[in-house]
């Protein structure tokens, strides 16, 4: 059995949570999950390897199954790089993308589901990544975003469970969230971030590494190859 990591404690988890933590910092639902002990860290070695692959995908599978068991806001994942920092926002981005395809691969690898409420087609506007047959929206952060809120001393990936948005907006909690980190943002970076848009209007795949792109701009991502029915947890431990 592989059993999921937790990395809290570690001097780079704790390095984020005091990033989040300060006052400046926009994104209200990341200090939610950080105060309600709804973050959880892997620290992994580079960036640019898949070494660190099978730690990363069990912590994913986890907060998952958690999820289904005990579904509400807030709960992220943060992957945090010791090595392999991008040295350009472009650079980063194709690094993300071999990351999440990396991890989708072993995901089907190991007959994990995929979630059938988003859409696994990254041109779509409904598209999330799926994990443990649950849905994750991305975000990127690293030490040349050009977006303050996202700019960090080491590489990393922030998986926030879709579904949790989904419910948000369900007890219409979600409006009023999104206004406050959109202003939060401005006051911080002195602009709106010009990739940010509604999901089901365009993809979200836009917005996951930060990069500001055109309108030509088209996801380095192939997708899954199959959607099975298993339960994801049983599938790893068999690996």
């Amino acid at each position: 059995m592989i059993t999921a990591p937790d990395d809290r404690g570690h001097v780079l988890a704790d390095e984020f949570s005091r990033f989040v933590s300060d006052v400046a910092f926009p994104c209200v639902g990341a200090k939610a999950a950080l105060n309600r002990d709804g973050m959880r860290f892997v620290v992994a070695r580079d960036f640019g390897s898949a070494w660190d692959d099978l730690r990363i995908l069990p912590a994913l599978l986890n907060i998952a199954r958690e999820y289904r068991r005990d579904p509400g806001p807030f709960r992220s994942l943060v992957v945090l790089f010791e090595g392999g920092a991008p040295d350009s926002e472009a650079a980063y981005e194709k690094g993300l993308w071999e990351r999440l395809q990396s991890l989708t691969d072993k995901d089907e690898w190991l007959g994990q589901p995929a979630d059938p409420r988003v859409a696994h087609d990254p041109d779509d506007p409904h598209f999330a990544m799926s994990f443990g047959g649950e849905a994750f929206f991305v975000v990127g952060i690293h030490p040349q975003a050009s977006r303050p809120a996202r700019r960090f001393r080491v590489p990393g990936l922030v998986f926030n469970l879709h579904d949790q948005f989904e419910q948000l907006r369900a007890e219409g909690r979600y409006g009023k969230m999104r206004s406050t980190i959109l202003d939060r943002d401005i006051k911080l970076a002195g602009s709106i971030n010009p990739m940010l848009a509604e999901h089901g209007k365009v993809s979200a795949a836009r917005q996951y590494s930060g990069r500001p792109v055109d309108a030509d701009w088209r996801c380095p991502f192939s997708g899954r190859q199959r959607a099975m029915t298993a339960d994801p947890l049983d599938a790893l431990d068999a690996a």
